[in-house]
């Protein structure tokens, strides 16, 4: 008895596979339009001096709009990217890593670059943490 065949009929035809995802970048592209014509037709259509204002979460806007920030502020987010990035890579890890003790090939390895990382990574703190990046005075 061949099975291929049988294999064969089972299989889904190509062109339905893509008929999920066909519908649903149609629905995404409806659903956009129907929103942008919806605010169009049934949103205030009033301008004037109100409106042409700046906003600032209720408050007159004073002062100059090209006001210095402290440096400290920007390499503060810059390490929290880093560090967020970080464990955006652990994952992949732990997913391999318990598999490579189970076979055990390359865990050794594994686990030495992964300290590695880590290492490199909190040598870059310790220095920001040196620089004073981290004192808000």
């Amino acid at each position: 008895m061949n099975i291929l065949p049988l294999l064969a009929s089972l299989e889904p035809d190509p062109q339905n596979t893509w008929a999920p995802v066909l519908l649903l970048i149609v629905m995404a592209v409806g659903f956009a339009v129907t929103n942008i014509a919806a605010s169009i037709i049934i949103g205030p259509g009033r301008t004037g001096k109100g409106k042409e204002e700046t906003y600032e979460s209720g408050m007159v806007p004073i002062g100059d709009t090209r006001k210095r920030f402290n440096v400290r502020f920007y390499i503060v987010a810059m390490i929290f990217l880093v560090f967020d990035v970080e464990i955006v890579f652990f994952y992949p890890w732990a997913t391999i890593f318990p598999d490579a003790i189970a076979k055990g090939t390359s865990s050794g390895l594994l686990l030495v670059e992964i300290i590695l990382f880590v290492v490199i990574l909190l040598l870059a703190y310790v220095y920001a943490w040196g620089k004073g990046v981290f004192q808000w005075d």
